[in-house]
């Protein structure tokens, strides 16, 4: 046999680079796309940002029919800052709120809602206006109510996580049959009440039964706004926690984190952010759930501290376009936190049947 036509020559050699060259390409293919994702989740946070800041630039100046720049232009736009902040708010604690509870329960499905934080509000206003009368509508509007409201929510849940989750018990599946029975409960109580009320009584409770920015009050906010802040700020700050408690129990377990403390912890933080939102605008069942959903569906990122301040964005961007276009545009501002739950709940019936289970 000649050389030439040896399998050891050099020339076989080239025969072999296919393969010895593949790895090479595979990594000159995975390295691009995790700087496209990279590239792609920042490009979608800054024209979300740029829509929310458009659209809150609208609302501040859109039909103001002062003079730009007099000062009758800036009184209107100060009031107009002030349902930005309420909007806010409400958009942080809901979407930091549903993102950490769905972590929580290993559940994309589920909102905080279904602990009955909306059926112990409509509770409270249906009762004071039942055994007070119109009178009742308003005893319950002010800021001693509005922290009243607030610390009733967490002690309730506070409450039920302490006795569901530890001890004997000790079953999140429970926590979360408990809390549906007793949102029920609650809810046909409200149902039974309004009932028995004069039509002008139910009248005056209807408009406080749906989830409204124009309840907020300026009063609330130096203590909501605070206290939504820090309490996002620290599941922020905990995002890498919650990274391993989605990872399931075991897991977490073997890694080092007590994943029992860690979830009561978490669900805490979310009944301190549910009880802000509810006591200041009212009942927003679906808002999270969409802002949760629409987050994981852009963004496909398993961190928690990309996944927090970017459904929190995107919970501040539907309402502030929805606030523009339905207050500006259709001339039905009344009908924003409607809509909005409306949309919310269809995503919430399509994922649901997608996915063919809770």
């Amino acid at each position: 046999m000649s050389p030439q036509s040896s399998p050891a020559s050099p020339a076989t050699v080239p025969a072999t680079r296919p393969v010895e060259g593949a790895p090479r390409s595979r990594a000159r293919e995975t390295r691009p796309d995790g700087r496209r994702g990279r590239r792609r989740r920042l490009g979608l946070l800054v024209g979300l940002a740029v829509l929310a800041v458009a659209a809150s630039v609208g609302v501040l100046t859109w039909n103001n029919p002062m003079t730009v720049g007099s000062e009758g232009f800036w009184l209107i736009a100060q009031m107009r800052v002030e349902t930005l902040v309420s909007v806010a708010v409400v958009a942080v604690a809901q979407g930091a709120a549903t993102v950490a509870f769905q972590t929580a329960t290993h559940n994309r499905i589920l909102t905080p809602s279904i602990m009955g934080f909306e059926s112990l509000y409509t509770a409270v206003q249906t009762g004071a206006v039942f055994l007070f009368g119109i009178a009742g509508a308003t005893m319950v509007v002010g800021l001693p109510q509005f922290l009243l409201q607030a610390v009733l929510m967490v002690a309730f849940a506070s409450a039920l996580y302490g006795w569901l989750l530890s001890g004997r018990f000790s079953n999140m599946h429970l926590m979360l049959l408990v809390g549906v029975v007793i949102g029920g409960g609650l809810g046909s109580l409200s149902t039974f009440m309004q009932r028995l009320l004069t039509p002008s009584e139910f009248d005056v409770l209807t408009a406080r039964m749906f989830g409204s920015i124009a309840n907020a009050e300026s009063a609330y906010l130096p203590y909501a706004l605070p206290a939504v802040l820090v309490v996002a700020a620290v599941l922020w700050l905990r995002g890498r926690r919650l990274d391993v408690v989605a990872l399931g129990a075991d897991a977490a377990t073997s890694l080092g984190l007590n994943h029992r403390r860690e979830v009561m912890l978490i669900l805490l933080m979310v009944s301190v952010l549910m009880a802000m939102s509810t006591s200041l605008v009212g009942p927003m069942t679906f808002l999270g759930f969409l802002a949760a959903t629409l987050t994981y569906q852009l963004f496909d990122t398993p961190s928690h501290r990309l996944l927090l301040p970017a459904a929190g964005l995107v919970a501040y961007t539907i309402l502030t376009v929805a606030y523009f276009l339905l207050r500006h545009v259709f001339y039905a501002q009344g009908a924003v936190t409607i809509i909005v739950e409306l949309i919310g709940g269809g995503v919430f019936l399509i994922v649901l049947m997608r996915k063919g289970r809770l």
